[in-house]
């Protein structure tokens, strides 16, 4: 009997380990998923910004084009966005650019909070403004993520080995104030 006793502890001991090394494992690839979103967000809005100043087309084209040449959740906020103007129900461009980036947390999205508001805001500076003034906008904007990819990128090792690291520690940690 002690000895199943014994075993039932090591064995939970283990499983507790196992289970915070898993969630700080998953933390690590959150935030190399929110770098690789943020890279590509930035790699559509290069594409919406050449849709709009070189091939001319209407914001409700170009959101399209992008959303049809990339794949995930933010392609799939694009092309929401083109058929939403497209059905044209009287809303204003911000209104349903701010609409659909709300809806990116029911998604699979690994952006941060921050980052959908910063995502949100374009919305306010697209669509009614000429040209020159959407280019502007949109180069302010790849300005600020390509800041973000940088902080990122700088501090990614660190921060994934931290979060790997204290999933593992603070299961042992649990595990001997368990056992």
């Amino acid at each position: 009997m002690a000895m199943l006793q014994v075993g039932m502890r090591w064995s939970g001991a283990l499983l507790v380990v196992a289970g915070a090394t898993g969630f700080g494992s998953w933390m690590a690839g959150r935030y190399r998923r929110r770098l690789g979103e943020l890279e590509q967000l930035r790699q559509m809005i290069y594409l919406l910004k050449g849709q709009i100043v070189y091939a001319q087309a209407p914001l409700s084209e170009a959101l399209e084009a992008v959303g049809e040449r990339t794949d995930g959740p933010l392609a799939e906020l694009f092309s929401r966005v083109a058929q939403r103007i497209y059905d044209q129900k009287g809303e204003s461009f911000d209104q349903i650019w701010q609409e659909e980036t709300k809806r990116l947390d029911g998604r699979d999205c690994a952006l941060a909070g921050a980052d959908r508001k910063s995502l949100a805001s374009l919305g306010r500076h697209l669509g009614f403004l000429d040209r020159d003034m959407q280019e502007r906008n949109l180069l302010l904007y790849l300005e600020q993520l390509d800041l973000e990819i940088g902080r990122l990128r700088a501090q990614k090792q660190e921060t994934c080995r931290m979060y790997t690291s204290l999933g593992v520690m603070g299961g042992l940690f649990l595990a001997v104030l368990l056992v």
